[in-house]
């Protein structure tokens, strides 16, 4: 019988995170290279991932490789396996981190639902769902061959729940439509994938509950009393999550959408 250790061992793999150089994707990516994975950040911001690259070899000492992608561009999407043979020669995990969050700043974005537009919606979409449908086609060759091919999609709670608009008012914030849309489409991608390419790769999900990024203190106030774990997420949650369905803790789990919200949903 393998023991714990030997099931979270990644040494001698490769793992591919999108949107490598926010906050969340920092956290994945340390939590692979912590097991000794290889790593593939992908993300636009060519300087923080020359930081995070530095960050996590000083910390952990594995390779890491930088790939600068424009998730909205679908030649730059086609090229990304030619870049990882070139770069590392496999690809074992790929976890679908890259989302579309906007800004208040964003037209047609966070603003009430008849403002919402068509071209922020079909960006939410392009990023959150159709980058990680494309990126998901160009790589299944690579992580066929890998033996331990393995796919995590970030979802959210919005992808499975209505928002409670209640905890906006008073605040700059809002829950646009395209968001929860691509999230929920990217569960049921999930579910789809995880039959179709099984049993060479196992796909599965996490859905995050709120991240404390300094939202208005009124925000904050009122989504805590909400939430069961008296607190909002840190980034360090997660790396449990990505640990367990990343490695072979979780190997005869497939279609799984784990949630990850302190209770939340739990109401």
């Amino acid at each position: 019988m393998r023991s714990l250790n030997d099931l979270t061992n990644m040494h001698g793999r490769c793992s591919l995170v999108t949107g490598a150089a926010g906050h969340l994707g920092m956290a994945i990516a340390d939590a692979l290279a912590e097991m000794g994975s290889e790593l593939l950040l992908l993300d636009l911001d060519r300087e923080r991932l020359a930081h995070q690259r530095q960050q996590l070899q000083s910390s952990h000492g594995v390779p890491v490789h930088v790939l600068c992608c424009d998730l909205e561009n679908d030649n730059d999407i086609a090229q990304i396996p030619e870049r990882i043979n070139h770069a590392v020669g496999r690809l074992d995990v790929l976890i679908n981190n890259a989302a579309f969050v906007g800004s208040s700043t964003l037209t047609g974005w966070a603003v009430p639902f008849d403002q919402q537009s068509v071209q922020t919606w079909r960006r939410a979409l392009d990023v959150n769902l159709t980058a990680a449908f494309a990126l998901v086609q160009a790589c299944r060759p690579l992580l066929d061959a890998s033996g331990n091919g393995s796919i995590v999609n970030i979802g959210s709670i919005y992808g499975f729940l209505g928002p409670d608009l209640s905890l906006y008012k008073g605040t700059s914030m809002q829950n646009p439509i395209a968001y929860a849309a691509s999230k929920g489409g990217l569960l049921q991608m999930t579910r789809w994938l995880s039959t179709v390419l099984a049993p060479r790769i196992r796909v599965n999900a996490i859905s995050p509950g709120g991240i404390a990024r300094g939202q208005p203190d009124l925000f904050v106030e009122r989504y805590v009393a909400r939430t069961p774990l008296g607190r909002m997420a840190s980034e360090e949650d997660f790396k449990g999550a990505i640990a367990y369905l990343a490695s072979d803790l979780s190997q005869w789990v497939t279609g799984h959408n784990l949630v990850v919200d302190g209770g939340w949903s739990a109401w």
